[in-house]
């Protein structure tokens, strides 16, 4: 499993600047009060990456630890939270071997595919029972994972992206690949950086992850000893979950 390292994560920022944090922190939340959650609930977000969903979790008034696998992406989180001077704790862990202090938590969230990195089936059904013991009875699991049907339609084989910064151009190359038998998907990312004064770097990174049908999903919730409760096709209360969905989140209960 490897996910964002050295520059990839110093560039993860910008590759998702455009990205509505505060909006899914707010869906998120809105969740968790649904199901009788409110602040200052305890949160655990699993694979927090640089913190963002973390810090307005935060702002809405939970107490937040994030956790994450990189700990480069764990600087760049713990950075924004001392500018923010935040109270979110940022702790290195993998969530295959998940063991958080400060629990049990009211709300364990793994967003943006985060779930899929772990690949196998033996795997993802540890991780879903890590996040069982780490609820408390009645918390909600909040899980965001990619959709089979929408990947297998929808997937860009190649995908190029250009940013400009006052003193360079970065170019990132993504290059997927699918193994249907496996259900994962294999992305190559090549980021090219051209700075104004002609130095020039590279680097890649491959990552691989996982996809899933919704029924599939709820077995693996089940089994972890979990009760799905609401499913969504991504950030939406309205929208049915088709084929064109590439994004599904499911809130999940730890029976009481």
């Amino acid at each position: 499993m490897s996910s964002y390292l050295g520059r990839h994560a110093e560039l993860y920022d910008l590759f998702y600047a455009e990205k509505p944090y505060a909006n899914e922190a707010a869906f998120a939340a809105q969740l968790a009060a649904d199901h009788g959650i409110q602040p200052p609930a305890r949160w655990l977000d699993v694979a927090c990456g640089s913190g963002r969903h973390a810090l307005e979790w935060e702002q809405l008034g939970f107490q937040v630890t994030g956790v994450d696998y990189s700990a480069d992406l764990l600087t760049q989180a713990q950075r924004r939270a001392h500018a923010q001077q935040s109270q979110v704790r940022f702790l290195g862990q993998d969530m295959r071997q998940l063991d958080v202090p400060g629990g049990p938590f009211d709300v364990v969230s793994c967003l943006f595919d985060a779930i899929g990195y772990v690949q196998t089936n033996e795997a993802v059904l540890q991780v879903l029972r890590h996040f069982r013991s780490h609820l408390r009875p009645g918390g909600l699991l909040i899980m965001e994972f990619w959709h089979a049907a929408g990947m297998l339609k929808g997937f860009d084989p190649l995908r190029l992206r250009r940013w400009r910064l006052p003193d360079r151009e970065i170019l990132r190359i993504s290059e997927t690949s699918v193994d249907v038998s496996r259900q994962l998907c294999h992305v190559q990312y090549t980021v090219h950086e051209l700075r104004d004064d002609a130095i020039f770097a590279s680097f890649t990174e491959t990552q691989s992850n996982r996809y899933f049908l919704v029924q599939e999903m709820a077995l693996f919730i089940e089994l972890a000893g979990l009760t799905p409760k609401t499913w969504h096709a991504g950030y939406e209360t309205e929208q049915p979950i088709n084929r064109d969905t590439f994004h599904v989140i499911v809130a999940a209960e730890r029976p009481a």
